[in-house]
């Protein structure tokens, strides 16, 4: 039988029935001479029989490429099998075809980014159409081995890079295109990150209401008006609407789905997310990756469907605000909400490269607890990408599409933003998220007090019946553990609030009941259908609770005016407590005296202790230059970030203050910094970490008979549950 080869000659083939009906026809008759890969040559003007891919993208190369004009037996395709010898056929070259090298990632776009049962349609092919073109035109006329786009993908990586501004990048685009007139480039930035966009990463813009109430997304996407506080969803002008409708707020959302398939794109990164099965380690006392926590193997052995394919993903989210002018005298909070994978091997996991923004939160102010609001795209994702999955090309198994699903293992904030995304507040008499309802906690001069850690110690220890510590002795009994039936049982008691920052609606303050504790709100992660299960759900952020160790400890052993917590209202605390009569305020004359305390510096080991800071010299890259932060007259050391912070914690305190204070302050002080240092190390042993969870209680109460009460904010109390989360979760520096 004939074959029709006359659609291989059009060459307005985008809207030709002929042209795609033939191409149809001739693919079902290359359909079954794929090799054992699922391979096959292709028969287009770039590839010219040299290149073997996937069928499913041959239809893409056709209609980019055009079909070989010499190619008229299809004897690799189906035709005249037996005729393989004819010299009539062109035979591929030996040589390795030379391609500009964007087109194996256009290639790979394309085969991971479709349909499997549509690749290479005809609508995912226009979709494509100013890639191709970028692709296929010379960057100048004659200069064959760089095309339009490869450039252009480089300019925007150095742009990225060097941190350019947009005003800069056109400029130079200007530039370049004065210089070399005859040079195919876009002209504006604008043009360039709208062909980038059409590589798959881009974003969504989704419209807030001014209020933070609710996102005009799904059933108010059409909406003109807040469904809950009914505020118009555009900016007004004298109670008019704006020529142009803009909008009050807009979210930006980083779909997860397309950034997770790009992962298996390559053979490299696709074996890499599979480390965490491989690389695991054998020691079961040993953790060095998340893998090796508690929590991972309990959630494996709740999920075994989850479980048994080593490619799902399991991701962790962290959230924060920054003020995105540098400008410190303008108040405005950004906040970037960002996954990591933790598939990937430990030194990859936290690398820049592998971190993946999600979403972008506008300001002027921080969504506090209407963070939920915000979360609502991610979280119907990560739903269906747990319920369904997607189906995606993995390059690390011929290129096979298996069914990827994904899962929220954790988060990790700050305490703050912590309460925001946990629904838990982190204020109160109850402010501790783990000791929930029976957190050891006092009321002091102006302020709640973290206070009474004897409670972890046994009964029979003979400082329960120490009247040194707050003039009593402790009967009470440790807290309770807080099982996760325990939890969604206190959720139920919490009434639904109204989301927003309307004076009439979500601003309202109620008073909560007895019976919701602590709880604000049951969190929009209980949508997750995993989530209540989860051992772990909410990591405390060990730099900021160290930084707030270290600004209480050397403020108060400084006797910093701005950060000692050696006030007078502490003074007067332990007056009315009855205990500690040498650090009691007196009178002299008409002035109030506050007697010299031994956890305060005298005035010449302050300086002592200042200039040993200054004379400190840390490898490159080790540390910052501490010198600086240190006051010229060598009395205060001030503007410390949390990695000083953490240096000084670990490195210089633990030695800068062993001959400045007695040894009992100065053994206990060390004891605590040696905790973080064990606590941050990139292998973490579990009997080191069970050792020091009943360490803690004893510095924790060392530092009662020390510090006065006021010293004991709810960071310091947060310590003693530290050892624990690393048993759960694995190495700090991963969480």
């Amino acid at each position: 039988m004939t074959i029709d080869k006359s659609w291989t000659q059009i060459r307005k083939r985008s809207n030709s029935v002929v042209f795609w009906q033939g191409l149809q026809s001739f693919l079902q008759m290359a359909k079954p001479h794929v090799n054992d890969r699922g391979f096959i040559r292709y028969p287009c003007n770039r590839c010219i029989n040299n290149a073997q891919h996937q069928l499913e993208v041959l239809e893409t190369h056709i209609h980019r490429f055009g079909f070989m004009s010499d190619y008229n037996e299809w004897i690799y395709h189906g035709e005249n099998v037996n005729a393989a010898s004819s010299s009539n056929v062109p035979q591929p070259n030996s040589g390795v075809h030379d391609r500009d090298e964007m087109f194996e990632v256009l290639e790979d776009i394309i085969s991971n980014d479709a349909e499997v049962d549509q690749l290479g349609s005809q609508s995912s092919n226009v979709q494509y159409d100013d890639l191709f073109t970028a692709l296929n035109s010379e960057l100048y006329p004659g200069v064959s081995s760089f095309s339009s786009l490869n450039f252009l993908v480089k300019l925007m990586h150095l742009k990225v890079m060097n941190k350019w501004t947009n005003k800069s990048f056109d400029e130079l685009l200007k530039l370049l295109k004065l210089a070399f007139p005859k040079m195919d480039l876009v002209e504006s930035h604008y043009e360039a990150k709208k062909l980038m966009t059409k590589m798959g990463l881009g974003y969504q813009s989704i419209h807030v209401c001014k209020n933070d109430c609710a996102l005009f997304w799904n059933e108010n996407s059409m909406s003109e008006t807040c469904p809950v506080c009914s505020e118009s969803r555009w900016k007004m002008q004298e109670g008019r609407r704006t020529g142009k409708n803009v909008p009050h707020k807009v979210l930006r959302y980083f779909p997860l789905a397309p950034r997770l398939k790009r992962l298996f794109v390559t053979s490299k990164t696709a074996k890499l997310m599979r480390w965490h099965q491989a690389g695991k380690s054998i020691d079961d006392n040993v953790m060095r990756h998340p893998v090796d926590g508690r929590a991972w193997k309990d959630f494996d052995r709740k999920h075994p469907e989850f479980a048994d394919d080593v490619r799902n993903v399991r991701l962790g989210l962290a959230a924060d605000g920054f003020n995105p002018f540098n400008n410190m005298s303008i108040s405005y909070s950004m906040w970037p909400v960002v996954l990591t994978t933790y598939n990937l091997p430990p030194w990859l996991c936290m690398k820049p490269e592998y971190l993946m923004l999600s979403l972008l939160i506008p300001g002027p102010q921080s969504p506090g607890k209407d963070m939920d609001v915000f979360l609502w795209p991610l979280i119907e994702e990560l739903k269906e990408l747990w319920e369904n999955g997607i189906d995606t090309r993995d390059a690390g198994n011929d290129r096979k599409v298996f069914k990827m699903q994904a899962a929220l293992l954790w988060t990790v904030n700050d305490f703050p933003v912590r309460s925001s995304l946990s629904g838990w507040s982190g204020q109160g008499y109850k402010a501790c998220p783990t000791c929930n309802e029976d957190t050891p906690s006092m009321r002091v001069i102006g302020k709640t007090a973290y206070f009474g850690h004897r409670r972890f110690l046994p009964s029979t220890h003979r400082w329960c019946s120490n009247l040194d510590f707050d003039g009593r002795t402790e009967r009470k009994r440790p807290p309770r553990r807080f099982s996760s039936v325990d939890i969604m049982d206190q959720l139920r008691r919490v009434k639904t609030s109204i989301p927003g920052k309307h004076p009439n609606y979500g601003e309202v303050k109620r008073k909560r009941g007895d019976d919701e504790l602590n709880w604000r709100k049951k969190s929009i992660f209980y949508e997750l259908p995993y989530w209540a299960e989860i051992e772990l759900k909410h990591n405390l952020d060990v730099m900021h609770i160290e930084k707030n160790i270290c600004d209480s400890l050397l403020g108060t052993l400084m006797g910093d005016p701005h950060k000692s917590k050696d006030t007078d209202n502490a003074r007067r605390d332990l007056q009315h407590l009855g205990i500690r009569s040498e650090l009691h305020l007196y009178e002299d004359g008409n002035k109030l005296m506050k007697p010299a305390a031994e956890y305060t510096f005298s005035e010449a080991n302050r300086r002592k202790f200042c200039r040993f800071v200054r004379s400190v010299k840390f490898p490159d890259g080790f540390a910052g230059n501490l010198s600086k932060n240190v006051a010229q007259n060598d009395s205060r050391i001030v503007g410390l970030k949390s990695h000083d912070c953490h240096v000084i914690m670990q490195r210089l305190l633990p030695v800068g203050c062993r001959s400045l204070v007695n040894k009992t302050i100065s053994s206990t002080i060390i004891e605590l910094c040696t905790f973080f240092n064990q606590l941050c190390a990139r292998t973490v042993n579990v009997t080191d970490m069970v050792k020091a969870q009943d360490q803690l209680v004893i510095i924790l109460c060392k530092l009662e008979r020390i510090f006065p009460p006021a010293f004991f904010d709810i960071m310091i109390h947060l310590v003693l549950h530290l050892p624990e989360e690393a048993i759960l979760g694995g190495p700090v520096y991963m969480r």
